[in-house]
């Protein structure tokens, strides 16, 4: 399952982290992934200056490992562009 955490520390809140997460719920209904993705909100991710902040885990790397990607800059116009190239690419479906 992959996971995303959607940063709601002030920064990321007052940029509009409340409108992505009502996106990716929209989203990942729209793309029949609720079974293989989780949402979840998240206190401080520790990159204010570049909210709103998304961090991906629960897919594996290139060497089996489990990894992450932080993801910033995300607002309802870019939202969607990103969960397709960084959350349902990593889905192989």
């Amino acid at each position: 399952m992959i996971n995303i955490k959607v940063c709601v520390g002030s920064s990321c809140h007052l940029k509009g982290s409340p409108e992505v997460i009502e996106m990716l719920k929209h989203i990942i209904k729209k793309y029949d992934v609720e079974d293989l993705v989780e949402l979840q909100a998240s206190f401080c991710l520790g990159f204010c200056s570049q909210a709103v902040s998304l961090k991906i885990d629960g897919f594996q790397n290139s060497e089996n490992d489990q990894d992450s990607i932080v993801l910033h800059d995300v607002n309802k116009d870019n939202v969607e562009e990103l969960f397709v190239n960084h959350v349902y690419s990593l889905l192989n479906l």
